[in-house]
């Protein structure tokens, strides 16, 4: 069964401390980018969302921050940090404090929310475009640069940027547990950025095929991958920009995610519109 947890915002001092604690915990002890509790105070008193999933002991299992500005003339919200703590994943609440974001801002009146992730991240990938309805709308390559820590070694910290356009239909499809039909109805559409070697998906630089519709593999897990082999996490990384900017730069759109768990592959499907 279950646990039960509150979601509300950040309210006293301990509370930002638990936060910061809970950066550290997911993210390593040398994450550098962590958002003090200063900040985490005032993103509230300008339209910012800094919110804490709590368990029945007052404890902070997950929280959502992100900050509020005006983008071409209209307010938008930059979501920089989502986490939930070991041990209560897989029940949802990922997706419970992204449902509370997103109440709070359309109450502020903000209907467009950005955020970037890492396009080799597959868990990730599942959740903004499968449980979210949040898409990729560009591709960065090396958006932040280097970064010192555990995170980001040895890869560029190339991105997705993420719109998520918090009053349309798929997203509250979404939430409400359907994915984008996207995610299932490209089966049998080209595979353009690896070939299988005794039944391994490797990334090859392949000639990209114009076609309205194509797949994009990732592997399950980078992080096995980079363990394993830094060279062949590089080999991914390169791979794959290389294929993403080919398409989205001539029309495509990232419009699902696929996970074929028993072949232990995964894909982006890219549509041109």
């Amino acid at each position: 069964m279950a646990e039960e947890f509150t979601i509300r915002p950040l309210e006293s001092r301990d509370e930002f401390l638990q936060c910061v604690a809970l950066q550290h915990e997911t993210w390593g002890e040398d994450f550098e980018e962590r958002v003090p509790p200063s900040i985490l105070q005032v993103t509230q008193k300008v339209g910012g969302v800094a919110a804490g999933a709590f368990d029945a002991e007052g404890r902070m299992v997950g929280f959502v921050f992100g900050i509020s500005g005006v983008r071409e003339g209209r307010p938008v919200h930059w979501s920089d940090m989502l986490a939930v703590r070991d041990g209560v994943q897989s029940q949802g609440l990922g997706r419970r404090l992204k449902a509370y974001q997103r109440a709070i801002l359309l109450d502020h009146g903000i209907e467009v929310a950005y955020w970037t992730y890492d396009p080799l991240e597959a868990g990730n990938a599942n959740f903004n475009i499968n449980r979210l309805a949040a898409y990729p709308v560009e591709y960065v390559p090396n958006m932040y640069g280097h970064v010192p820590g555990k995170l980001h070694a040895g890869l560029t910290t190339d991105r997705f940027v993420v719109e998520w356009q918090l009053r349309h239909p798929r997203v509250e499809a979404a939430l409400a547990g359907t994915p984008p039909a996207e995610s299932a109805a490209a089966a049998g559409t080209p595979i353009v950025n690896t070939e299988l070697v005794e039944g391994i998906a490797v990334p090859r630089v392949l000639e990209l095929p114009e076609a309205a519709m194509v797949r994009v593999e990732i592997p399950e897990d980078i992080q096995r991958v980079k363990r394993e082999s830094i060279e062949s996490a590089r080999s991914w990384r390169e791979i794959t920009q290389r294929a993403c900017l080919h398409y989205m730069e001539r029309g495509h759109q990232v419009l699902g995610f696929q996970r074929d768990i028993e072949a232990h592959r995964c894909f982006y499907v890219l549509k041109q519109l």
